[in-house]
């Protein structure tokens, strides 16, 4: 009796995950494309520390901030997953570029998927 029931609720707990799971997914964020300038989560579009804008970037980035992307008077996080989206990142705030950032917004923090100079 006892494995019986110990079935039945196995069955029913992987079914209601597999439900949940898809509800989720369904109301998952979808990737858009965002273009603005590159900034810093500490600091934002207003650079406070001595020096040029760059060298306060790098220092708060050094120092654990992560990027963000300034689109006019929105500053979105960005959850950047590899080193090779930080270099372009890092290349294009040095250069005072705009960037293109393809991603999932969910509350102002975008899950970067990729970054490219806007031509």
């Amino acid at each position: 009796m006892k494995a019986a029931f110990f079935k039945y609720s196995m069955i029913t707990a992987t079914i209601s995950l597999m439900g949940v799971l898809a509800i989720s997914s369904a109301f998952a964020a979808k990737p858009q494309v965002f273009v603005g300038t590159i900034g810093d989560a500490v600091c934002g579009s207003k650079h406070t520390m001595d020096g040029d804008d760059i060298s306060c970037l790098r220092t708060c980035i050094q120092r654990g901030s992560k990027y963000d992307l300034v689109v006019g008077d929105k500053v979105f996080v960005l959850n950047v997953k590899d080193q090779t989206s930080a270099d372009v990142l890092d290349k294009l705030a040095s250069q005072q570029a705009k960037a293109q950032v393809k991603g999932a917004e969910t509350s102002g923090v975008i899950d970067v998927e990729s970054v490219a100079p806007v031509r």
